[in-house]
């Protein structure tokens, strides 16, 4: 008869994070439990407080993880230094919607307030990274002439969320747009980003 292996210190702190992604893609936010998650990993119910001190502590930890993530992706984008202003700046916004139509939970989990300690010194340092990069990217381009980088980036955070949750509703269906052919995020994007683009039909 086999013996379960006890884990070391650090190995139970990596195992309980990957049950915690795994129960999210599976379950969403709501089904990520410390009870859950044991259960998943094969320890006692007590056993992940001596990593995360609740429930709350642990999905913090899953959300720097899973932003970390979508940085790094954005970083290997903008490593092309010969990217057109535009190009780079939708990077960030390109990154981040396919992020959340492919793991649609995991992005519905790193805003969710109720869950999430999003005053969390780590998540905060990630979270900052990727919005000042996107700021630096706005202002290298010298878009901005009558409002400041952080109004233009403020815009652009709002256009790929609101777009991107109206998909994951079911709101607004995966089309094209009918004068360019281009996906209809890349389209809004150019729109936003080259005026002079926009046409009537």
């Amino acid at each position: 008869m086999k013996t379960k292996q006890p884990f070391h210190h650090g190995s139970l702190k990596q195992a309980l994070l990957d049950a915690s992604g795994a129960l999210l893609d599976q379950q969403g936010p709501e089904g990520v439990t410390i009870r859950a998650i044991a259960r998943e990993v094969g320890v006692s119910h007590a056993a992940p407080v001596n990593h995360y001190k609740d429930r709350e502590a642990l999905l913090t930890a899953l959300a720097t993880v899973l932003f970390k993530d979508i940085l790094a992706s954005v970083q290997e984008k903008l490593s092309d230094k010969n990217l057109p202003a535009s190009t780079r700046i939708s990077a960030f916004a390109i990154v981040l919607f396919e992020y959340a139509m492919a793991y649609p939970n995991r992005y519905r989990l790193l805003w969710h307030t109720g869950l999430v300690n999003h005053d969390d010194p780590e998540l905060l340092d990630v979270m900052d990274q990727f919005y000042n990069a996107c700021r630096a990217e706005i202002a290298g381009a010298g878009l901005c002439s009558e409002q400041d980088t952080e109004t233009y980036a403020i815009a652009l955070w709002s256009l790929v969320h609101g777009y991107t949750d109206l998909r994951l509703t079911g709101m607004f269906e995966a089309k094209n747009d009918t004068i360019s052919g281009r996906p209809r995020l890349e389209a809004m994007l150019d729109m936003f980003l080259n005026p002079s683009h926009a046409k009537s039909p």
